[in-house]
């Protein structure tokens, strides 16, 4: 799967090569990103920035802008990845 985290798009929530380190925290506060699966997010960062969906009475945080409009065009299956 392709990077929609190109190098136009910041990760706020997402660890990175050369930038601040956001995992740090509890790991209540961790999940994985839907659509770029693995990628670990900070819920708190995320939720801060607004890189976040909520679908089926679930939220579901992403590492990267780009992630936010993926996850709307088929969030069923984006739901079924960290399921």
């Amino acid at each position: 799967m392709s990077s929609c985290c190109s190098t136009n798009n910041t990760n706020p929530a997402a660890e990175s090569g050369g930038r601040e380190n956001l995992l740090g925290g509890d790991s209540d506060d961790m999940t994985v990103c839907p659509v770029m699966v693995g990628t670990p997010v900070r819920k708190k960062t995320a939720e801060a920035v607004g890189l976040f969906r909520d679908y089926e009475g679930q939220r579901y945080y992403f590492c990267c802008a780009g992630c936010g409009p993926a996850f709307d065009a088929d969030p069923a299956k984006f739901a079924a990845n960290v399921a």
